[in-house]
């Protein structure tokens, strides 16, 4: 029986297990005999489409795109997309804004050097061909993009020292790095860093503001398994940011997404990590408050989604929230004891954990 907590966890927060509600889940690509990988999503205008984008294999393979018209309770097939989307070398990461006329654009980057990307004006139907976004690259480029205040985006991701520039290797450093772009996602400035080193592995920043707008923080996966996840925090709209410092061990884990829920809770989807954990290597959101980010606090509730039968290979994911209040979490996973990871879906409400969590 899982324990309800893991007892490393001071002040820890409720675990509740999902997992083996399947009525929640739904399959969004499936292939026998195919590795299905690292998906990312991007919730349209109309609060009820959703993009995913996933690869054929482990961080690299050809790009596929599925659609949801109903909010995540169905998935199309694999959709058509341009030629240049079957060269994929990276997890592909999606992202979507408004532009000034009120259209959207998504935005799809694939790392490594050179970073490139593909945009569609069109809600997603037609996509530009993927193309250099500067003569850089990165790993999981851009991990997360971010709105700022005067218009522009920011986005964040790292490196560590093989791809930011033609002919790198690797020297035991990570660097996170940033870059902006004026015209909401057809040009981006040369990366620079705001923090390297060594000690720790810092990567796939995830970024997350304040519920009052005023703070960005970014949630830190920790490479090197030294440390917990860690967080850093800017003032100043990403142009300063303050030192790394670590999170509470129920945030320690890999590729953390984060939504504020309509009650001003922050909702956190990442691959479980904590050393202590009974769920290490599971699927997991996590319920708090920024506050939480800020002082170290180890937050509401843990909850697995699914149960991965691998040591780690799971996690990365999107998470879109409905304007009924409902999340859709989306990840890959060994989620059937000997085969290759496939992509599911799953739903949930803070109403309905609140209510299970009461029941404990």
């Amino acid at each position: 029986m899982l324990p309800l907590l893991f007892l490393a966890l001071q002040d820890a927060p409720r675990f509740l297990d999902l997992s083996g509600d399947t009525s929640r889940r739904v399959v969004v690509d499936r292939q026998s005999g195919q590795y299905l990988g690292h998906p990312t999503t991007a919730l349209l205008g109309d609060g009820r489409t959703i993009l995913c984008a996933y690869p054929e294999g482990h961080g690299r393979g050809a790009i596929r795109l599925v659609r949801s018209e109903d909010g995540g309770a169905s998935w199309s097939k694999p959709l058509p997309v341009p030629a240049s989307f079957a060269t994929s070398l990276e997890t592909p990461t999606l992202h979507r804004f408004v532009l000034p006329d009120g259209r959207e654009r998504v935005l799809l980057f694939s790392g490594l050097n050179p970073a490139r990307l593909s945009h569609s004006d069109d809600g997603g139907r037609t996509w530009t061909e993927l193309a250099p976004a500067g003569n850089w690259g990165g790993i999981v480029v851009m991990s997360s993009v971010a709105r700022l205040a005067d218009g522009s985006l920011g986005a964040f991701f790292h490196d560590d020292g093989r791809f930011l520039a033609p002919g790198g290797k690797a020297a035991g450093t990570f660097t996170l790095l940033q870059s902006f772009s004026k015209d909401l996602g057809l040009s981006w400035s040369e990366p620079e860093p705001i923090w390297s080193g060594s000690d720790v592995h810092l990567c796939e920043p995830g970024i997350v503001r304040s519920p009052d707008g005023a703070r960005l923080a970014l949630l830190l996966r920790e490479n090197r398994r030294a440390k917990e996840a860690h967080v850093m925090l800017s003032d100043d709209e990403a142009r300063t940011w303050g030192p790394p410092r670590e999170l509470n061990p129920a945030l320690t884990g890999d590729r953390h997404v984060g939504v504020h829920a309509l009650d001003g809770r922050l909702v956190v989807t990442f691959r479980d990590m904590a050393k202590a954990s009974p769920t290490r290597g599971d699927w997991l959101v996590w319920v708090g408050r920024f506050d939480d980010l800020e002082r170290a606090g180890p937050g509401e509730m843990r909850v697995r989604l699914a149960d991965n039968h691998h040591e780690y290979d799971c996690g990365y994911a999107g998470l879109e929230l409905l304007p009924d209040g409902t999340f859709v979490a989306t990840s890959y996973g060994h989620w059937t004891q000997g085969e290759k990871p496939y992509v599911i879906s799953v739903r949930f409400t803070l109403a309905e954990l609140d209510r299970l969590r009461s029941q404990r």
